[in-house]
């Protein structure tokens, strides 16, 4: 995706003077918008006449279509960088411009097809229709799932892909009808019927983009339900009473005592008597847990490989800072890591995972990219609000090791919706 994307800017790096020319005469992305559909209809209306005025085999109507495609194709990015050089974006421009879009590629695959029906090529044409089909999933696809809330981009066969491999090879097969003819064909011995001829230069692209248009949107599908997952579990588990009784037992499970401490207090309504420090220069830091009785903290760090993006087999680091013994970093022993505060992963999908602490596996925590900064942060959902989380603080009063008199359960951090706005949520017991 990275070519592309560099592709695509490299592109408009070279379009944005004529895009500042068409801002400086007055048009606007709708008007541009309208002149890339009525260009797809000369597109099919150069196909329909081919289709009526030429034989099977005269294919130079094949190539001026093609060459056509790819001027409409043009227009296609010029609309975006007029409404983004123009600063004259608007929603109801990109509803506009999506809508004409669809218009414009069905209108040239109705082209494309009265042509081949012509001219007697019926499999090519059901190809033809099976990739128009596809195409217009692609996009539903990503329509629908944008309006649910969930990004869903990529697959090997976006609109730009379709537009350039029509055009390309549309006028790949007028070139080669200009230099082999129209009636050129290949056999294969033992074969009765000829494997190639001079029409499959345009034909057989179109029936790979048949099969590859619906892998795109079938894989789209397949994303979105993943990161909807993703969504959808955490709304399911907000049981307040397995929240506290999975921080229960990590702090049952906890090690150590208690010297004295600086830093950070606990907010009024009934705070810790200890004084908590707040860990600081810890790269790629998501969040950290404390607990009564004593300051020693659990560190749960991204785990990123060596393109910055989370290592999927553990993505999640976790260790102590022994604040109260004056250790420093310290990894956890075999029974924390494998009964207390060790983490386990689910790669989800589209970047994002499933984490549950293995002293209790019912509460889930969702570690995905913030469409705010473009970074990784840890999300839980607590009284029917969305946070990403920065601290998880459990008040233990008295009670014995194994049977903590817990006072209330802590999530602290910034609304999932407005990151600038500090949240804090306590669980009382």
């Amino acid at each position: 995706m990275k070519l592309r994307d560099n592709l695509q800017q490299g592109i408009y790096k070279g379009i944005n003077p004529f895009v500042k020319g068409l801002i400086k005469i007055g048009l606007t992305p709708n008007m541009v918008t309208t002149i890339g559909l009525i260009l797809n209809i000369g597109v099919a209306v150069i196909f329909i006449i081919g289709a009526e005025k030429a034989n099977r085999g005269e294919l130079e109507y094949v190539g001026w279509a093609g060459a056509l495609v790819l001027f409409a194709g043009l227009f296609d990015m010029l609309d975006g960088q007029v409404a983004r050089l123009g600063n004259m974006s608007s929603k109801f421009g990109a509803l506009y411009d999506s809508v004409l879009d669809r218009y414009s590629e069905m209108v040239m695959f109705l082209g494309i097809c009265y042509y081949l029906i012509s001219h007697h090529y019926f499999l090519s044409s059901l190809f033809a229709f099976i990739a128009l089909i596809g195409s217009m999933m692609v996009s539903y696809t990503r329509a629908r799932a944008e309006g649910l809330g969930v990004e869903c981009k990529g697959g090997l066969m976006q609109r730009p892909e379709r537009v350039v491999t029509i055009g390309v090879f549309a006028i790949a097969c007028g070139i080669a009808y200009n230099f082999l003819g129209g009636d050129y064909k290949v056999f294969v011995p033992g074969i009765k019927f000829h494997v190639f001829e001079t029409m499959s230069i345009f034909t057989l692209p179109i029936a790979i983009m048949a099969v590859l248009t619906n892998i795109t949107a079938v894989n789209r599908l397949r994303d979105a339900k993943k990161a909807l997952d993703a969504q959808d579990f955490l709304k399911a588990n907000q049981n307040k009473a397995a929240l506290v009784t999975g921080i229960v037992l990590l702090a049952s499970l906890a090690l150590g005592t208690s010297p004295n401490l600086q830093a950070q207090q606990v907010p009024d309504g009934d705070p810790s008597p200890l004084t908590f420090p707040v860990p600081k220069n810890i790269d790629n830091q998501l969040f950290y847990v404390q607990r009564d009785p004593n300051i020693n903290t659990i560190i749960c760090q991204l785990n990123l490989n060596e393109d910055g993006q989370p290592i999927k087999e553990k993505p999640v680091n976790v260790f102590w800072m022994r604040y109260a013994d004056k250790e420093g970093k310290k990894d956890l022993n075999y029974i924390q890591r494998k009964f207390a505060y060790g983490i386990q992963t689910k790669d989800i999908g589209n970047g994002n995972f499933e984490l549950r602490f293995v002293s209790y596996k019912k509460f889930p925590l969702l570690l995905t990219k913030s469409t705010v900064d473009k970074k990784y942060h840890v999300y839980v959902t607590a009284n029917n609000k969305k946070i990403l989380l920065d601290r998880i603080f459990v008040r233990i009063e008295g009670g014995s090791f194994w049977l903590p008199n817990v006072k209330y359960v802590e999530l602290r951090g910034y609304d999932a919706n407005n990151p600038s706005k500090a949240v804090t949520e306590r669980i009382k017991v």
